[in-house]
């Protein structure tokens, strides 16, 4: 009974180390899944905020132009906020594209730890495993081999 009991406890033991161990990669993903998330927030909400203001700011130039000079003045204006807005669309697209290669490389290097963690520990397992089984072979070895020599006289 207090055998049964403690082999329950054992399993349940290696039960909730199983599971953390589990569980443990995939909270750090979360983590930083979620902190990712928002770094891209808060800089598609600074991109936003700036396209917004390139936009009014060309919307008030147009409601300025009064003469042919204004119109001239504000096609000229025109030319250049695409110019720019084209830099700034390229230079946001590499921002996010360099984000996302970090989260990929966060993400590559929790993995390649869980892997890691979990492939020593099989190993150590394995090496536990064969210890008792390599004793229990050797000592029934060295029965057998003291065993023959007394049958032998």
């Amino acid at each position: 009974m207090i055998q049964d009991k403690a082999m329950q406890e054992k399993m349940m033991n290696a039960f909730t180390e199983q599971t953390k161990n589990m569980y443990n990669p995939l909270r750090k993903i979360n983590a930083l899944l979620v902190e990712n998330m928002e770094k891209m927030t808060d800089f598609q909400l600074e991109a936003l905020k700036s396209y917004s203001h390139m936009g009014l700011s060309q919307m008030k130039q147009a409601t300025e132009v009064k003469d042919a000079d204004g119109v001239r003045d504000y096609s000229t204006s025109q030319a250049e906020l695409m110019s720019t807005l084209s830099k700034k669309v390229l230079e946001d697209a590499k921002t996010m594209a360099d984000m996302s290669m970090e989260f990929k490389t966060e993400v590559e290097k929790i993995l390649e730890e869980s892997r890691a963690k979990a492939f020593n520990k099989a190993a150590e397992e394995t090496k536990a495993a064969a210890k008792p089984a390599g004793a229990a072979a050797g000592a029934a070895a060295g029965a057998t081999a003291t065993a023959k020599p007394a049958a032998a006289k």
